[in-house]
């Protein structure tokens, strides 16, 4: 027994040997290596830290996607894209939840003056603001105010009634939770904290099913994300994670499973999604339907 121990141990050696013929040292492959900055970056995180916002944007987008869970979040939204300003481009994204802000507001007061060239964005990036200028005895005296960029964005790029400059993340995220949208740009150590709340879908009337005295007078409605966006009203916390699945062979009833990332138990996360996976139905029309299944 002990000698084919010792052919198999040495045909697996062989097998799996490398052995560099050409005499050049080989050196680690480091293309994919980790940036410093971005593990220091989710270690902080991590630690439950509560940084400043980082001039380099890919610093901020790594910590929103730690703080957000983005991997396996499905209403959290991240827009990147190229900002004009002074016709000078700059990396940019936003950051908002899907359900509590109103598309339309995003997209004509906000990625439209940023993303596009008018005569608002397209000056030279050499010439400066005039503040007061004034004539003394043929004498012209001017008072200039050098280009800013982040007064230059608050001022002209973004047409909003209500937008404000924040260099702290624990704002910024209660702002997202809240229903306002982000705006992170490269180079620039704040962010804009503009207000976009909005709703597609009916109004939300009172419970029939489940009614309460002194509770909030708030149903569920047919319609999944604007659900998603009541409880991301009442919980107002980024650790809230709502992960989508389909169920139904044909109907592809879109679901959600809700849970606490801080609080809820793994393992316990896990079983409620692998029975849902595995539920075998051709329509789900209800939530007792589930129920039902998982009883059996």
């Amino acid at each position: 027994m002990g000698k084919w121990k010792e052919k198999l141990e040495t045909m697996a050696t062989n097998f799996f040997h490398f052995e560099d013929i050409s005499g050049e040292e080989i050196l680690p492959d480091t293309t994919n290596a980790t940036d410093p900055e971005l593990e220091t970056v989710s270690n902080k995180v991590l630690e439950n830290a509560n940084p400043y916002v980082y001039p380099s944007i890919d610093v901020n987008l790594e910590y929103i996607k730690v703080k957000y869970n983005t991997l396996i979040n499905s209403d959290i939204v991240l827009r990147e894209f190229i900002l004009t300003a002074r016709n000078k481009e700059y990396k940019a994204f936003l950051l908002y939840i899907d359900g509590m802000v109103d598309s339309k507001i995003i997209n004509d007061f906000v990625l439209t003056p940023l993303m596009l060239r008018n005569r608002a964005n397209s000056y030279d990036g050499e010439q400066n603001r005039i503040i007061s200028e004034a004539v003394t005895n043929n004498i012209t005296v001017r008072k200039v105010k050098k280009f800013n960029t982040v007064d230059y964005i608050y001022q002209s790029l973004l047409p909003q009634n209500s937008v404000k400059k924040e260099r702290k993340f624990e704002s910024i995220i209660a702002g997202v939770n809240s229903g306002n949208c982000a705006l992170f740009v490269d180079t620039l150590d704040i962010a804009f904290d503009i207000e976009v709340k909005g709703f597609k879908s009916r109004g939300i009337s009172s419970p029939n099913n489940e009614i309460v005295i002194r509770g909030p007078q708030e149903a569920f409605t047919e319609v999944i994300r604007t659900n998603t966006s009541l409880i991301r009203r009442i919980v107002n916390n980024e650790d809230l994670v709502i992960e989508n699945l389909e169920i139904g062979t044909l109907s592809k009833t879109k679901c959600a499973v809700c849970y606490m990332k801080s609080i809820a138990n793994d393992e316990l996360v896990a079983e409620v999604k692998n029975r849902l996976h595995n539920i075998k139905i051709d329509y789900l029309t209800s939530s007792r339907a589930i129920r039902t299944i998982n009883r059996r």
